[in-house]
């Protein structure tokens, strides 16, 4: 049927739009092949651009004649998502090369604040299977589970807890994301500890987090405290101990209780339980006692009306929380209803950390 020249142009926007989404993946897929493939830490070998005929021959692939044509296609994709950039490294220099840019300088191995195991995480195919059974999950109607239990028969800590890859993965991931959280926090937000003789770091895992406080603020004792299985072998320090137990049960009292990127993982009523085990270990509450939670405040998006791709981040995180956990991200007024309903009188906001914040909690 023939269409009117403006409805034309709406259905095959329309239809533009909806490839762009279904071939989304690809993008990730993409980063992922790059990562695999050592892309970054070979062009940062290289020391200068380097044509797509070296990179080829560093590659740890199959070099035939199509080899050349297709990595020059998955660098095009690269390009136009931000990872490289093409420049000629001198006048001298015919063909153009590659270089990194500040995104893909966190993909490099070596790279104190890198990301890669991050990446490897959250694309890996256990984690990426829980999305095919979403529509599933929904027709089942069972708000107790998630789209990981639909897919694999267990809750994500369950199963990971059974899977020694998945569980080192997992660990890799949070580690990374520690160190380049406490390098921005104890820059730019002393003041948060400022004060503090105690710390209690809840679900801190191997402790990295509280070994960076620890290293940074000798006047503060931190405590570790997780899963007596995951902290097991793991010594401490002068002032880091680590102590094994259950969060929802009870927390070694402390002048601070610090969640990172805990209460994420969990819905409004394991995270008030969480909240008050947190509100009972705070010792001092007249003087300075506080909860230091490190997660996303969802920002508004009828004011962040500019900031459209941190916005998005945000949401395909609240997305991954509802499919491999039972959490979800949350609003300032969300935070603020959660905390009057666990008991707390007050809150600050400190959004100091890109796409999270810094929340502090008084009792």
């Amino acid at each position: 049927m023939a269409l009117p020249q403006d409805k034309t142009r709406e259905v095959l926007a329309a239809q533009a739009h909806i490839w762009n989404h279904t071939f989304n993946f690809i993008n990730s897929m993409s980063l992922k092949c790059a990562v695999q493939l050592g892309i970054p830490d070979i062009i940062h070998a290289h020391g200068r651009a380097m044509t797509l005929s070296h990179l080829v021959d560093a590659l740890p692939i199959n070099n035939n004649a199509e080899s050349q044509n297709c990595v020059y296609r998955l660098m095009r994709v690269l390009i136009h998502t931000g990872f490289f950039i093409q420049t000629k490294s001198n006048e001298e220099q015919e063909e153009e090369g590659y270089l990194l840019t500040p995104n893909s300088r966190l993909l490099l191995k070596d790279e104190p604040l890198s990301l890669v195991s991050f990446v490897q995480m959250v694309l890996d195919p256990t984690m990426m299977e829980p999305w095919h059974s979403l529509s599933k999950w929904f027709k089942n109607g069972d708000d107790s589970s998630t789209p990981f239990a639909t897919a694999h028969g267990k809750a994500l800590f369950e199963y990971a807890g059974d899977q020694s890859r998945l569980n080192h993965l997992f660990n890799e991931a949070m580690a990374s994301d520690a160190l380049l959280v406490m390098s921005v926090l104890i820059k730019n937000g002393k003041r948060v500890f400022e004060g503090l003789k105690s710390l209690v770091d809840v679900g801190g895992s191997t402790g990295t987090v509280a070994k960076a406080i620890a290293d940074a603020f000798p006047q503060i004792n931190c405590i570790v405290l997780d899963l007596p299985d995951v902290i097991e072998g793991l010594e401490g320090s002068k002032n880091l101990s680590y102590v094994g137990g259950n969060m929802f049960k009870s927390i070694p009292s402390a002048d601070a209780i610090l969640l990172k990127w805990i209460l994420h993982d969990w819905n409004d009523e394991e995270c008030i339980q969480i909240l008050k085990k947190c509100k009972e270990a705070i010792q001092d509450k007249e003087n300075g006692g506080k909860v230091i939670i490190i997660d996303m405040v969802l920002m508004d998006h009828n004011i962040q009306k500019g900031d459209d791709k941190s916005y998005e981040t945000q949401l395909f995180f609240d997305m991954t929380m509802m499919t491999l956990a039972n959490g979800k991200e949350r609003s300032q007024q969300d935070w603020a209803k959660l905390f009057s309903n666990a008991g707390f009188s007050d809150y600050n906001i400190i959004p100091i950390l890109g796409l999270r914040s810094v929340i502090e909690v008084y009792p």
